[in-house]
């Protein structure tokens, strides 16, 4: 079956935590691939995802190692919605 890869950019504008990872990930761009298989048994063109990567920059002052790892879509789509959700302050602040 052929396989077709996208590639995108995400950006977090406060840092997050993914369950493929063990530490707070910082605020920032991510070059998010997305890998998805073609269905060949249907009449039209149609394809069914089955991974995702999530690249992470260097993190750390004197680090240059990036990490690719492997994210559910739907935990992804969860933590960028939350990033995007106003921060609610106790009234008096």
């Amino acid at each position: 079956m052929p396989i077709r890869t996208t590639e995108m950019t995400v950006t977090f504008e406060r840092p997050f935590a993914l369950a493929s990872f063990d530490r707070l990930l910082p605020v920032g761009m991510y070059l998010l691939e997305i890998d998805e298989e073609e269905i060949s048994s249907l009449s039209f063109s149609a394809y069914r995802r089955t991974s995702a990567r999530l690249h992470t920059p260097a993190i750390g002052v004197l680090s240059s190692i990036r990490q690719v790892l492997p994210i559910d879509t739907r935990e992804l789509e969860a933590v960028l919605k939350a990033d995007c959700a106003p921060i609610i302050l106790p009234a008096g602040e």
